[in-house]
């Protein structure tokens, strides 16, 4: 075990689910085709969506811009849970019963989806039953803990409020929410894509959509300027990539929140934890290679390229494992992106109106085992002409009063702040002065630029100007990324997009020692 200050990790992060799992690999898109559906995302709802459209008699292609299972769901902590936080009382009191209830009925029939869809196309996940928790440490978080169980009550949620927890954490109070569940996300997954290809489903790596053209048909065009065309289209790459005038990033932000995977000293009872407060910690265990137990912690989020060295937040994660657990073995590290909407629900549906052909599923809130999962069932369903009872809560097109327009206000403030705050900043460090393994703003010739030299002595440096709207991206040195502060944008050492909503790489310079 590594000293408190110092990070017990490789220096290159890796999902445990990525290394423990085989996953297939597809080619790139090299030609023109046609099919029924596209979709677009290699993700728990682009999966989702393709597998369930094939299911239907539908001919689908899906592409992805890197590869299969890379992104958000790649990095999560793989709770499928209609325990969203603290968010039925909340919903009641925006929304009232009739909402909330449809909310987690629709969550909790997307947790049977996938114990269903287990249980025909028999796969082995890992998949259990637990408990999920959301405790308090604090007066003020324990009351809107007896609230949200009021919300329980009120809405027949199975559930209970306690004040003590299996795992040995000091509360004031929990509210529990019985038989929700854990799994290895990307072998349940890798599964429907076998499904999927089975059924004459096709899917392209390293395949990036560009746009979208409608007239008697819908086209998809990528990046390397190939035509998919098709009656349909399916946006579930995370951030849409084509937005139909939906203004997608004025009414969502990113987060990024970080997650360790440890050997502990204690044994874990089971169960799944999340605390009500900031900075927030979330437990479960995932059943190891090795036989053992891989405790998964996670939490302190913050917005994407905000706040703090994003490498005190994997320590803060550390020390808080080595107090209820003690730590035996720290062995992979990751971090995930997720978007938050103005009112907490994923946006899922017709991207906007105007475009019946086009769908979106985003907005997933940190919880897109459900919510993704979700986002296939209504998205296929209305592709094949099926009636789905609880689309209308997630309608993308919605624009509620409360509290939509008070959070509208206050990111998109957020958001001139930051725009000014980049421009602003002077630096005087130049290239040269990089140690190795270090990366930062950097002064090339009078321009702001950023730079980062790797472990073999190589400088990288780009033009730190996001690509979407013109905001200075800043370092990430947890995971040697540059994040923009403005709408979540991120970018490679060289440049490379990551995540959106920029689709254009940051421009690079050649720089000698």
């Amino acid at each position: 075990m590594d000293t408190p200050n110092q990070p017990a990790f490789s220096h290159t992060p890796e999902p445990y689910w990525r290394e423990t799992s085989k996953l297939p690999q597809f080619k790139k898109l090299s030609h023109n085709i046609k099919v029924d559906a596209t979709v677009v995302g290699g993700g728990i709802a682009g999966i989702t969506t393709a597998y369930l459209l094939a299911k239907g008699g539908k001919k689908v292609a899906l592409i992805e811009a890197d590869q299969l299972l890379n992104g958000t769901t790649g990095h999560t902590t793989a709770k499928i849970s209609a325990q969203h936080g603290l968010i039925y009382d909340e919903l009641i009191q925006h929304f009232g019963e009739e909402f909330a209830k449809k909310y987690y009925l629709s969550q909790s029939k997307a947790l049977q989806f996938i114990t269903d869809t287990i249980s025909t196309e028999n796969i082995d996940c890992q998949f259990s039953n637990e408990d999920s928790y959301v405790y308090s440490t604090s007066d003020h978080y324990a009351k809107k803990i007896e609230k949200e169980y009021e919300a329980y009550e009120k809405l027949g949620i199975n559930g209970e409020l306690v004040n003590r927890l299996p795992i040995d954490l000091s509360i004031k109070n929990a509210v529990v929410m019985k038989d929700q569940a854990q799994f290895h996300p990307l072998n349940y997954l890798k599964a429907l894509v076998d499904s999927f290809t089975g059924m004459g489903g096709q899917i392209f790596e390293g395949t990036a959509a560009k746009t979208v053209n409608e007239g008697d048909f819908t086209q998809l065009v990528t990046a390397d300027g190939y035509h998919l065309d098709s009656e349909h289209v399916a946006i579930c790459s995370h951030f849409p990539f084509y937005d139909g005038m939906g203004f997608y990033f004025t009414r969502m932000y990113a987060e990024r929140s970080y997650i360790l995977g440890v050997k502990t000293k204690k044994d874990f009872p089971g169960g799944m934890y999340i605390s009500a407060e900031e900075p927030t910690r979330s437990l479960r265990y995932q059943d190891d290679v090795d036989g053992g137990k891989l405790i998964l912690i996670g939490g302190d989020k913050h917005k994407t390229g905000q706040g703090k060295d994003t490498m005190e937040h994997y320590l803060a994660l550390q020390e808080f494992g080595e107090e209820v657990l003690g730590i035996e073995e720290a062995r992979y590290r990751w971090s995930a992106q997720d978007l938050i909407t103005l009112d907490k629900i994923p946006y899922i549906g017709n991207v906007t109106e105007k475009h019946p052909a086009i769908f979106v599923g985003t907005g997933f809130n940190k919880w897109g085992m459900t919510s993704g999962t979700l986002a296939g069932q209504i998205i296929s369903d209305k592709i094949l002409g099926n009636h789905h009872i609880y689309a209308d809560v997630y309608t993308p097109s919605r624009f509620v009063a409360d509290p939509s327009i008070k959070h509208f206000f206050k990111e998109n403030i957020n958001v001139a702040g930051q725009l000014i705050k980049g421009k602003l900043q002077i630096t005087t460090k130049k290239p040269q002065e990089l140690k190795k393994g270090e990366g930062d703003v950097v002064n090339l010739n009078g321009r702001r630029c950023g730079g980062y030299r790797d472990e073999e002595g190589k400088l990288h440096v780009v033009d730190t100007t996001c690509t979407h709207l013109g905001c200075e991206t800043e370092w990430n040195h947890g995971d040697l990324t540059w994040d923009c502060p403005c709408h979540g944008s991120r970018f490679s050492i060289d440049g490379q997009v990551i995540e959106g909503p920029a689709d254009k790489p940051l421009p690079t310079y050649d720089v000698k020692d």
